[in-house]
């Protein structure tokens, strides 16, 4: 059953079927073929009961506080502080596209939000100063895996609910690894700088730094709110989404840029995601119920160990297995598939689970930005006008600082752990 199950859900895949519709046929047609066909009433009680669950009301909360914050012109702001920042350093416009991201990461929470929001302000500026095409567009798709990172995440928030862990946990322990995405592609940046013949921005004005940072710091109050609320146990998750939320709407009307065709947009994208996403946890908890029955995750947890006993070999497996399975299967469907059956090998190997999501969340986040199915290379397409190939060249040379960082990441917990263990204390 279980072969079947994963044949047909790869056949699936491959034939270009949405990913929940992929799983939930899979699911099905396995359930058939054992000879459940009168049973198929299973399919959707197990849906609904994998969306009935209090925390994942966080999820459309956050995405609806990034989609407003893009609309009402906070992008604009981020890049201006950034650019009176860091403008003025060699391939400057580069190392704003990278810094804008990490701010933005804080407002957004997705990858793809933000390549949507932030992207085509950088390429188009980044063509103006001379820079090619592929290279401004393959930086962007780069720089936004900070965005599900630094907190809010919603992989951070569907993996903490599979996991058992902490919301407040997981998004402190997100936001090191972040900045180290950062500065490895800042310093990639600097090296690269070398090869590009492009002018130097002026320095800015004290008093232009000051406007721009007072603008461009109200972003960094998004997360602050998040976060701060969540650990002083003001709100749960969720509520916290609702502060961002209000937050988002206060700083529009105080710019006076939020109108009801910018509320009205943000809702619609903000159903149309979270339906998706939905869909993807609701028919994957189907699939988890059946791997269940067969007893996968028992299964796989004896063959790791029959494999090895040694925990930086396992470690190594991991990121290996998880960075090919990004490249062809996006991260909440990965995670909801994958995570559950594996708890059981990381617990046998006591690998903590907070720093096993930062491992899972680095590695297929990588995968947006590899092809053949890196959602990112597609979405910067579109927003850059720009060839698939042409891109794919260009962010080869990039994903070598982001293994580096997976692979620091993945042997040296400390640098995801420390902040939540200082924060709240050593589990």
């Amino acid at each position: 059953m279980t072969s079947l199950l994963f044949v047909s859900f790869v056949a699936l895949m491959l034939l270009r079927v949405p990913v929940a519709m992929s799983i939930g046929g899979s699911v099905v047609l396995t359930l058939i073929y054992a000879g459940y066909a009168d049973g198929l009433y299973i399919v959707p009680l197990q849906v609904l009961e994998g969306v009935d669950n209090a925390s994942l009301l966080a999820v459309p909360f956050f995405i609806l506080a990034g989609n407003l914050m893009n609309l009402v012109g906070m992008t604009d702001k981020i890049f201006n502080f950034a650019m009176a920042l860091m403008g003025h350093f060699r391939a400057g416009l580069a190392q704003v596209n990278v810094l804008a991201s990490m701010i933005f990461s804080g407002v957004n929470g997705t990858a793809v939000g933000d390549i949507a929001g932030l992207g085509q302000i950088l390429v188009r500026a980044m063509n103006a100063r001379g820079y090619p095409v592929d290279f401004s567009a393959a930086l962007t798709v780069s720089s936004s895996i900070m965005g599900p990172l630094i907190p809010p995440s919603v992989g951070l928030v569907v993996y903490a609910y599979l996991a058992n862990q902490s919301v407040a946990r997981m998004f402190l322990a997100g936001f090191a690894p972040g900045v180290l995405v950062g500065i490895s592609l800042m310093i990639f940046n600097r090296i690269y700088a070398k090869r590009l013949n492009v002018p130097v921005e002026p320095r800015a004005t004290a008093r232009q730094l000051f406007l721009t940072a007072r603008e461009g710091l109200v972003a960094l109050v998004a997360p602050a709110i998040i976060l701060g609320a969540i650990l002083t146990g003001f709100t749960t998750a969720t509520e916290a989404g609702v502060l961002a939320c209000a937050y988002a709407l206060i700083v529009g009307a105080a710019y006076r840029q939020l109108t009801f065709a910018h509320i009205w947009k943000a809702l619609t994208d903000t159903m149309q995601m979270t339906t998706v996403v939905m869909m993807i946890i609701g028919f994957s908890t189907i699939m988890g119920w059946l791997l269940a029955i067969e007893q996968m995750p028992q299964y796989m947890a004896t063959a790791m160990l029959a494999v090895t006993d040694s925990r930086p070999v396992l470690l190594a497996l991991l990121i290996v297995f998880f960075l090919i399975i990004g490249c062809f299967v996006e991260g909440v469907p990965a995670k909801l598939i994958l995570v559950p059956i594996l708890l059981p090998v990381i617990d046998a190997y006591h690998i903590d689970r907070v720093h096993f999501g930062i491992i899972v969340q680095m590695s297929l986040l990588i995968g947006i930005a590899t092809p053949p199915m890196g959602i990112g290379l597609y979405v910067v397409c579109e927003v850059a006008r720009v060839s698939f190939e042409k891109v794919t060249l260009a962010i080869m040379p990039m994903l070598i600082p982001l293994v580096i960082v997976l692979v620091l990441l993945t042997y040296i917990p400390q640098l995801s752990l420390f902040l939540p263990n200082l924060v709240m204390g050593v589990e």
